[in-house]
């Protein structure tokens, strides 16, 4: 599995596809969702972590995106920050696979 492929694993798993796969979910959040997935999809392992910070400090698309996460009930980058900053740091992306 390529580091990208473990980035995006993760963040399928605990943001992407609970707003994908709910009955529930607006479907602005919906489409949101798949946009940053395919942002994400055209960056190396590198740029999907630096997008990844970048969503957090905030752009005003991401700052608006992330509190109709939260109104919705689903999980934000933020809430998986600390498992994100400890399994995707410096040396996980050194190191050769």
């Amino acid at each position: 599995m390529t580091k990208e492929q473990e980035i995006l694993n993760f963040l399928n798993k605990n943001v992407f596809s609970p707003i994908l796969n709910s009955d529930t979910a607006s479907q602005k959040l919906k489409i949101g969702a798949r946009q940053t997935k395919m942002k994400m999809r055209h960056k190396d392992a590198s740029g999907m972590i630096l997008f990844f910070w970048s969503s957090i400090a905030g752009t005003s698309r991401s700052k608006s995106f992330a509190v109709q996460m939260k109104k919705e009930g689903f999980v934000r980058f933020e809430e998986v920050m600390d498992e994100f900053r400890l399994k995707f740091n410096d040396e996980w992306l050194r190191n050769v696979n």
